[in-house]
This record gives C-alpha cells, structure tokens and sequence, in this order.
C-alpha cells in the first residue's frame, strides 16, 4: 500500500511537471535549421532578406523597390536596363571601334568591332548589372574568379548605351572592380586575397543589393531562433536601429556617402552596423570646405555640414529617408518631414508666391537643389557633360 502511494504521488508530480514545463517553454517550430547563404569574416552568418519575409511581410515587398535594393544584381532581361534592339545597342568609341550589345535565348553579351572592316575584337558576356537604373547602370563581367567593368554602360536620362564613366574615348582593358566598389554596391562579397590580383571574388558568397542584413547585421542567428521560438516576439541577435546612437547610425550611411577617397583602415566589409566608423576608415569631408564637396557621394559631409543639422540634436539621414520604402520624386512627403521641424510658427517662407507655385511648394527644389558632380561625368557624342545630384547641403540658395 506504501509502495501504491509513493507511485501515486511520483505520477502527479511528473504530470504537473511535464504540464508546467510545456505551458511555459518556447513553441517549438517545425522549421529547420538557417544555413547561411555567406558568411562574414566575423564568423556571423547571413540568411538572406528573403527569409525577413515571413516575419516583416510588408516591409520586405517595400524595400523590393529601392534604390538600394536594385544597387546590384544577377544580369538578365529583367534587370538591364539598356535596350538590345538593332540600331539601338551600339556604342561608337572613338571612330575606331563599336561595342554592341547583343542579347541571345541564354545570356547577354557585349561585343567589340573594328568599324572600317567589322572584326570582331572581343566578345564579353554582361554577369553582373552595378545601379538601380534610377541614373544609370554599369556591367560586370567574370574572367574565372576576377571581376571587372565593362566599357558599356546605360545611361538613364538620355535612355541610351554609352562610353562607362571614367573611360577615355578609346578602346581600353575593363577596369578592375576593387572590394571597396564591392562594399558600397552588395550587402556582401567574399574577396579571394591574391599577392597582386585586387579582383577574385568567391561567387558563391555575394550577397546582391543593400539589403536588410546590411542595415541589421548578419542574422542567421535570428532568423533561425525565432523561426524555432515563434512565441517569442523581442527580437534577439539582431541589430536594432533605433537603439542606436546618432552618430552610430550617420556612420551607417557614411560608409557609403561620405566620398569616393576615403581612407581605409581596415578591408571592406570589416565594418557591420553598430561600430564606429572612425575606426574603420578616414572620409574626404574632412579635408575640404563643405562648398568644395561633390554632390555625388558625399551626402554625409553635405549634411553635417548644413545649419539644419547643426541646430538638431537628434537628426540623421532617417529623419528625411524611410529605407524600406521608395521615395524618389514623392515631394509632398519630403515637405512634410521638413515641415515637422520648421513648423508654421517658426519663420514662414519669404519667397515670391510665383516662385513657390512654380516649385510646388517643395522645400527642397529651393534648398537641396541639383549640382552638377565634379566626378560623376559621361560621354555623349564627344561632348562630356556632369551628371546632376541633389545636393545635401541645406541652406538658402539665392
């Protein structure tokens, strides 16, 4: 009878015990284990945006259509933007040589002809589209493992092939594409150190766009924990923005705009978001009066330099840019993020009510207007003209 007992009460107590521990552990998931898609030199694994899906639906469809996003991808149909029709797909360089793009059923090509007797000098096949097309696009193209520009490239505002910027109007070698342009157009790629080859890339860890991961760090970490832990709704090993201090989310956006000429300390992609990037690498808009700097690339030096961020003490480039969603041309947002500082009754605008109309009443067609870069130019019939940025250096223009 003792011995019934005794079974009795270890009965109850195993059975509130199991009770107790599966009401109050984590739901386990059936999903499998995250395989990263790369991995970072830091060891930390990426996941990919794709598997941001099932957690941010909305946010992740929004952020398809950036900038950022479209920066780089896979070279095909969808994504070049330059047209393949006869008559349309020839670039002339220098009188002496015409780059055709030639387009099949299973790749796209760039091909170079002498123009006095149609040989053919060079056949390159288009790996890789460099721009969201928004200005332009450049083209990548793989020699085994190293990875170079074409002489090809897309020009948006004139819908047509031109000379790649920075080419003479020649025939020359493709330019090799160095980690930093990598850096600044991928979320991640793996560089193969060589002793003198600056350009071999494992092409299985590159990571296409500016994507979440480059905003939030590498997450295989979280994404497989809650996937596996569905019940936990705090987000874990993962980089949040808004924790983040002012400067360590101005230095985010200024490792890609603040100047072509920074001065590294360390390789690229050693910088993830949360560090500081003095420690990482020295920017251009140090060394020059802010009305030296160029509109192209160096929207952090422009800011900083401007009243408007001077006078704030929170501001950053989230404070204007929302990074999940695309903005470009949509004025009446801009205004009214501009007027959530400078509100009615603070200083009104003194302009002539023409001049307001003619604008539309956007603040910064007045005060971030469009400059010609002093680097960024292109080749059309001979004549070199800039391409016109907006600058981010606020202030009255007159």
């Amino acid at each position: 009878m003792k011995n019934y007992q005794s079974y009795i009460i270890v009965l109850l107590l195993s059975t509130f015990w199991i009770v107790f521990a599966c009401k109050n552990s984590y739901t386990e998931s059936d999903y499998e284990p995250i395989i990263p898609i790369a991995t970072h030199f830091n060891g930390q694994g990426f996941a990919g945006s794709e598997s941001c899906y099932t957690c941010h639906p909305e946010i992740y469809k929004t952020h398809l259509e950036t900038a950022h996003f479209k920066t780089s991808a896979i070279a095909d149909s969808s994504t070049v933007k330059g047209d393949f029709i006869d008559g349309e797909n020839v670039v002339t360089i220098g009188g002496v040589v015409e780059i055709q793009l030639i387009k099949t059923d299973t790749a796209l090509f760039q091909q170079i002809h002498k123009i006095e007797n149609d040989e053919l000098l060079m056949t390159s096949k288009i790996d890789m589209v460099i721009g969201s097309g928004t200005k332009g696009q450049s083209y990548l193209t793989w020699n085994n493992d190293q990875l170079s520009q074409l002489q090809a490239s897309f020009f948006a505002p004139s819908k047509n092939w031109i000379n790649s910027p920075g080419y003479p109007d020649r025939l020359v070698k493709n330019r090799i594409i160095r980690p930093r342009c990598m850096e600044c157009h991928t979320t991640y790629a793996n560089h193969v150190e060589g002793f003198s080859i600056k350009n071999r890339y494992d092409k299985d860890q590159i990571i296409f766009g500016i994507d979440c991961e480059r905003c939030h760090g590498p997450s295989a970490e979280h994404v497989g924990f809650h996937l596996s832990n569905p019940d936990v709704k705090e987000a874990v090993f993962v980089t949040s923005y808004n924790e983040l201090s002012q400067q360590q989310k101005l230095d985010a956006c200024a490792l890609c705009h603040s100047g072509i000429t920074m001065n590294s300390k360390r390789e690229p992609f050693s910088f993830v978001i949360g560090d500081k990037l003095a420690e990482f690498s020295t920017a251009d808009y140090q060394e020059v009066k802010e009305i030296e700097l160029d509109v192209h690339g160096n929207q952090y030096g422009l800011l900083t330099s401007s009243k408007c961020f001077q006078k704030s003490e929170k501001m950053d480039c989230s404070s204007c840019h929302d990074p999940h969603k695309n903005e470009r041309n949509n004025a009446g947002s801009f205004n009214i993020k501009c007027m959530s500082c400078h509100s009615n009754n603070q200083k009104k605008c003194i302009e002539d009510s023409v001049l307001l109309q003619q604008n539309n009443n956007d603040c910064i067609s007045c005060h971030m207007p469009m400059f010609p870069s002093k680097s960024m130019k292109i080749t059309l019939d001979r004549d070199t003209i800039p391409v016109e940025v907006r600058t981010h250096l606020i202030a009255v223009y007159k």
